[in-house]
């Protein structure tokens, strides 16, 4: 598969490891300031909001609320694991808390949402899961990721795309078992994808290493 990779801007933040493209920007989650900044398509922050993640590594909105991946114990609410946080995007507070399915030392990473449930990346057992909010992040359906170290999630149709950071590839997967049916390389010396979603028909993704926000267009 034919690909260009496009350098877009440097991260206006620490260390971007979640990223979610909406109509006002893109969202990302960084996992040393663990706050979540709207930045626009160019470069530019649009809002930067503090919230409760600790190393956080995912982020999705579900039109009203943003949920993040807390990849760590979350030191300013009570959890007894790594945590899914929903959370008003406006003020950053946490409005709810939920287990991580499959977090072990460390939790989840990529997040996405359709059709009402939440959709994520676990690299401690690597397996992506389908959750069902309303049921406190029950799991109703699960797959192997495409490798140990999932992360950043995408929509193509009816099709999951997945990160695979080790590989330094992007996979796409049916959702009924996970099995892999494309798949896009990132070869060095581009930066390394951790997030990643996808915005007017290209990828985006960020190298959390580096700061580097990337376009990938097929």
């Amino acid at each position: 598969m034919a690909v260009t990779i496009e350098k877009m801007f440097d991260f206006p933040g620490p260390q971007p490891n979640g990223m979610q493209a909406t109509e006002d920007g893109i969202w990302f989650l960084d996992q040393v300031s663990n706050q979540a900044l709207l930045v626009s398509y160019e470069g530019e922050t649009l809002k930067a909001i503090d919230t409760d993640s600790e190393h956080g590594s995912g982020v999705t909105v579900d039109g009203t609320n943003l949920w993040l991946a807390s990849t760590f114990v979350p030191t300013r609410i009570e959890a007894d694991g790594p945590v899914i946080l929903k959370v008003d995007p406006e003020t950053g507070k946490t409005l709810a808390s939920y287990p991580t399915a499959g977090a072990k030392q460390s939790g989840a990473h990529g997040l996405e949402w359709r059709d009402d449930k939440l959709w994520m990346a676990v690299p401690p057992s690597a397996t992506v899961y389908q959750l069902d909010p309303e049921n406190d992040l029950a799991v109703l359906h699960s797959f192997p990721a495409p490798g140990v170290r999932p992360h950043g999630l995408a929509w193509e149709g009816d099709d999951l795309w997945c990160v695979e950071t080790n590989y330094r590839a992007i996979y796409r997967m049916r959702l009924k078992d996970g099995s892999i049916i494309d798949k896009i390389e990132i070869p060095e010396p581009h930066p390394e994808p951790h997030g990643m979603t996808r915005w007017d028909g290209c990828f985006w993704y960020c190298d959390a290493g580096s700061g580097a926000v990337c376009r990938v267009s097929v």
